[in-house]
């Protein structure tokens, strides 16, 4: 008769206590527009306003202490060195910052990324610096061969996203690595992909994803970690005081950029948004990546055939390699009514466009909340 080893009880203990810090409704289907907070990121934050109100002598001390837990946590779960790791405000902001540190050549981007990842670089190429070139349409996969077929001898770099805010796709990162070579850069939006895909992340040369959505630690703070590729090619031109060598030393003097990811801050940032980073990504550490993205998996492929089973098309890829948590269903013509069903049903998810209902599931997630679901779709095909 077999025994349940010491780890498995640990390991599902662990569980058991990750899971008990979160509280959203059971028809929450909408990680990947904003993934509620545990009550150990709530407790987190007022902790940090409760130091804050009472102003002790060692109160800026201990405030500003969470940057540094919150790049930790985040070089363990990247595998970057700590000093290749910084803080910015947003992926977005990240991404201008990387955008305006390429002075020249040409960066491809999917014409289907999220906006965020297309206004850095309308921006930078309208400052006369790199420039955007524009891969597909939405809806086409970055896959390696796309990337490859749109390769230019002015190509310096690739911006892309781990996965797809649309669809769902999870990019083959290491294969759009091998392809470009490796001179150019691999600029990577993690936001959908960070905290629910157990990935490598060494092939990207950056790396940058927000706390708000999977990570679910709340607005105002992203990570950002390079390699010494990054470092070296990408000019500190959105740098602020925060980010120069001696920056309490007020001379009057421009100082020069810290040497490692420290140099992309630009002022302090809130203490209550990067100990909130911080305590999201050590409970994520509790129980590893590795775990969540086997249940998230798990809940996205029932899910899946809940949608199958009542005649719904399903719009997201269907091999678990190629997909995190995101599970488009086609409601054509419908999809505004569909989604007003589904939030009168309790169910929140994202309408885009006219046609398409996105759903996005966690560890979290309850399995109920996926046959309602779909159920409630199944009237508008």
């Amino acid at each position: 008769m077999g025994t349940t080893s010491t780890e498995d009880t640990d390991d599902t203990a662990a569980f058991a206590s990750y899971q008990s810090t979160f509280s959203e409704p059971s028809g929450y289907l909408n990680f990947a527009s904003f993934g509620p907070p545990s009550s150990r990121v709530a407790d987190r934050v007022a902790d940090l306003l409760h130091t804050a109100g009472h102003a002790s002598s060692d109160a800026m001390a201990h405030l500003q202490g969470e940057e540094l837990r919150a790049r930790s946590a985040f070089s363990r779960l990247t595998g970057f060195p700590l000093d290749r790791v910084g803080l910015t405000g947003s992926t977005s902001l990240g991404l201008f910052q990387v955008a305006f540190g390429l002075a020249r050549g040409t960066v491809l981007v999917g014409a289907g990324e999220f906006p965020s990842n297309h206004y850095p670089w309308l921006r930078t190429a309208e400052a006369g610096r790199a420039r955007i070139a524009l891969i597909g349409e939405p809806g086409t996969q970055m896959t390696p061969d796309a990337v490859a077929r749109s390769l230019g001898d002015d190509t310096v770099a690739v911006s892309v996203s781990a996965v797809d805010f649309r669809t769902g796709y999870r990019a083959d990162l290491a294969g759009i690595r091998e392809v470009i070579g490796p001179d150019r850069l691999l600029v990577v939006d993690g936001i959908q992909a960070f905290g629910v895909v157990d990935a490598a992340w060494a092939p990207a040369d950056v790396l940058i994803s927000g706390a708000q959505k999977w990570v679910r630690g709340a607005w105002g703070v992203a990570g950002i970690a390079m390699s010494e590729q990054a470092l070296a090619r990408l000019e500190p031109v959105l740098t602020g005081w925060t980010g120069v060598a001696d920056a309490y030393r007020y001379d009057g003097e421009e100082h020069a950029p810290l040497p490692g990811a420290g140099r992309f801050s630009i002022s302090n940032l809130s203490p209550y948004a990067t100990g909130a980073f911080a305590e999201a990504l050590e409970l994520m550490e509790s129980v590893g990546v590795a775990a969540i993205e086997g249940l998230v998996s798990t809940h996205a492929q029932a899910l899946i055939k809940q949608l199958d089973d009542a005649g719904v098309p399903v719009l997201s890829p269907r091999d678990r390699t190629e997909r995190a948590g995101i599970v488009v269903a086609g409601v054509p013509g419908r999809a505004e009514e569909a989604h007003a069903a589904l939030a009168a049903a309790g169910i929140t998810a994202t309408r885009h466009g006219d046609s398409r209902i996105r759903l996005s599931v966690h560890a979290t997630t309850r399995s109920e909340a996926l046959g309602e679901a779909a159920g409630v779709l199944a009237g508008f095909v």
